[in-house]
């Protein structure tokens, strides 16, 4: 490192009239040598050396080190922004460098090694930690808790280590890069795609004949609605010669077998409440940091304070899940396993394996690069994916308000197959997709540092969502209200009074017969009208903040009828009535407003609302694809509205199953 030595000299000593010598590489280091060893009160060291002309009071900086000179006016000189300060190594800074050195170099040399015997022998301790914890207690929930994620782990380190092994030619099943990849090779040979869905169909075929037309007609009015829905959009198709039937067929089948497994099988259902059950728990322990921000009574401002910050949790999760790679390694065989089934291109099934989890603007951003290359037909079904499912972390509010978090959980997870199959439908394939297996399923793992920038980041970016969600609800209910308002002054004019005109009314009535094609119990037909409505021009938020009424209403006159049942003396006759669409509760003196929905018309209400199919997420797609590939706006615009019909109707579809098989 240079030293900087300052020289203070009168302008009258320096020469400017004669042009600067040239000099060679020797006669500049003897110079050197003379700056080097002058003093500040030195005479001029030499005339042959050219100075820039300086002014009155000037400093000269001269640079003294190795091979360096540097003059310079001003005053004040910087050498530059970084400088070392200089100093002395004694033995004991050497040894330690030295160790240091070694250290590193022995880590640096075998951090493959290391890594691998540190992962062993957590496994080593974890196995042994398992195997006690079955020892000392198996049976009650946590034992079960326990066993369930561990054999859930298991199977995901076992189907990485098998892909792992097929990408290094450990293993040599067939031309793949994969596991996965080597399953679907295999499946295509025996033409499973072909096969697997005509057993299907011919199955539900059987069941819906010897179950359901027998013991339960009534739910055949479904399968009457998937019949129109299916015959209206090949009518309206963009291109009805062109429709392949393999995504329908195939999608309504997925959808079906989920359905099967959940609503009409007991293991299924438990499974699937379980894990409902589960996902409660986890959610619950948002509260610790709700009450710690907002004090002991957070829950005065349930949504605010209770809802949005379960939102944050939950984004904060599913970021650090996105870090160490699960979220990747769950969405890609998804897609591969949609894409094998419907035949789908690997864009919109990865796509529509995203929309499960996250949300319809974050999904396309693990297909962003290929947007602006995209089939008209591949751009619709990223759309219509996006309009059928909701988020995550949307789904974890709505858990909070009553919805039954089983039903959402198979909602979200059999909307992705409708979604795909209704688009298709409607906008049939006509072109062949430009990009490829490779290309598409290489994603990659979080660009954060650790899984704790990871938690911070999925902290931060949910900041827009929750705010996102809080104004649009604030905007749209008192838009709401207002609309309400004005249509009730306009009904007063001509007499309509009893029931008031208002927006839900209107909402009902167009809406009915959507609600009697998916089988909704005839007494509710209306109300089912009114939520529909609420959810298109509105949201599902409020539409699912409407359900939660009557889901509450059912909780709260079982709760009267069960204290009247075990003879407690604030229910001394359980006497209950319905007044102005309200249930009264005569013995303690309260009014459920909006009255009740049965059972199986609030299942069918959770499926046909779980979508963000609405004219305001209109907006959000044209904005957030758009954005992706401005180049395909004028595309988006002229799909848009189509794709969210599409992914009304898949969600309708969804519900139409669950009203078929639900009694």
């Amino acid at each position: 490192m240079a030293e900087l030595t300052t020289y203070h000299r009168k302008p009258e000593g320096i020469k400017h009239d004669d042009p600067p010598p040239s000099y060679s590489d020797t006669t500049f280091a003897q110079n050197s040598k003379e700056f080097n060893d002058a003093q500040p009160s030195d005479p001029l060291l030499s005339n042959d050396i050219a100075m820039p002309p300086v002014a009155p009071g000037d400093d000269i900086a001269v640079l003294t080190g190795e091979d360096e000179v540097g003059i310079e006016t001003g005053e004040k000189v910087v050498e530059g922004e970084e400088e070392e300060v200089s100093g002395r190594e004694d033995h004991c800074s050497k040894a330690v460098g030295r160790v240091q050195d070694a250290v590193y170099g022995f880590f640096t040399g075998n951090s493959g090694l290391l890594w691998k015997i540190f992962y062993l022998v957590l496994l080593v301790l974890y196995l042994v930690y398992f195997i006690a914890a079955m020892a000392y207690k198996f049976g009650d929930e946590g034992s079960i808790r326990l066993l369930v994620v561990t054999l859930l782990v298991s199977v995901y380190l076992l189907f990485r280590l098998g892909e792992f092994l097929v990408r290094r030619g450990t293993i040599t099943c067939c031309d793949c890069s994969g596991a996965s990849e080597c399953f679907m090779n295999f499946a295509k040979k025996i033409k499973l795609h072909m096969a697997l869905p005509v057993v299907v169909m011919l199955s539900a075929l059987i069941y819906i004949i010897v179950d359901v037309s027998l013991h339960h007609p009534r739910n055949l009015i479904s399968l009457g609605g998937m019949v129109v829905f299916i015959l209206l959009f090949y009518v309206f198709s963009h291109n009805p010669a062109r429709v392949q039937w393999r995504p329908v067929v195939w999608g309504i089948s997925l959808q079906f077998f989920f359905a099967v497994l959940i609503l009409r099988t007991a293991w299924g259902y438990k499974a699937f409440d379980y894990l409902g059950a589960r996902v409660t728990d986890l959610l619950a322990y948002t509260d610790a940091g709700s009450k710690f921000v907002f004090g002991n009574l957070y829950t005065n401002h349930f949504f605010a304070f209770k809802v949005l910050p379960v939102v944050v949790f939950f984004s904060t999760l599913v970021s650090m899940m996105y870090y160490v790679g699960f979220m990747q390694f769950i969405i890609r065989n998804l897609g591969r396993f949609l894409a094998f089934c419907l035949g789908t291109s690997p864009a919109e099934s990865l796509n529509a394996a995203g929309n499960i989890f996250i949300g319809q603007s974050e999904a396309p951003l693990m297909i962003r690069p290929f947007i602006s290359e995209m089939t008209k037909s591949e751009l619709h079904a990223v759309l219509t994916g996006g309009f059928a499912t909701i988020a995550g972390s949307v789904m974890a509010a709505f858990i909070l308000y009553g919805v039954s978090p089983n039903h959402l959980l198979s909602a979200s997870v059999m909307s992705a197959p409708a979604a795909l199959a209704m688009s298709k439908l409607f906008y049939p394939e006509t072109k062949r997709t430009r990009h490829t297996q490779e290309e598409v399923y290489n994603m990659k793992r979080g660009e954060e540092r650790n899984i704790i920038d990871a938690a911070s980041n999925g902290a931060t970016q949910s900041v827009k969502l929750v705010a996102n969600i809080a104004v649009i609800l604030i905007a749209f209910i008192a838009l709401l209200d207002f609309v309400n308002a004005t249509l009730v002054w306009f009904g007063e004019r001509v007499g309509v009074h009893d029931p008031k005109l208002t927006f839900q009314l209107i909402s009902s009535y167009v809406f009915f017969p959507l609600s009697f094609l998916m089988g909704v119990d005839g007494e509710d037909g209306l109300k089912m009208g009114e939520l529909i409505g609420t959810k298109t021009f509105l949201n599902e938020f409020v539409a699912y903040t409407e359900l939660s009424v009557y889901i509450n209403n059912r909780k709260t006159l079982n709760t009267y009828l069960r204290n009247f049942t075990l003879g407690l003396p604030t229910n001394p006759t359980g006497n209950y009535s319905f007044v102005d669409g309200g249930v009264f509760l005569a013995d303690i003196n309260q009014t459920l407003a909006k009255g009740l929905m049965t059972e199986r018309s609030v299942v069918i209400s959770t499926y046909a609302l779980c979508g963000f199919s609405n004219f305001g997420s209109m907006g959000l797609m044209l904005g957030t694809l758009g954005g992706m590939a401005p180049s395909r706006r004028s595309d988006i615009s002229e799909l848009v509205f189509r794709a969210m019909i599409a992914g009304n109707v898949a969600c309708f579809m969804t519900a139409c199953i669950a009203g078929l098989l639900t009694t």
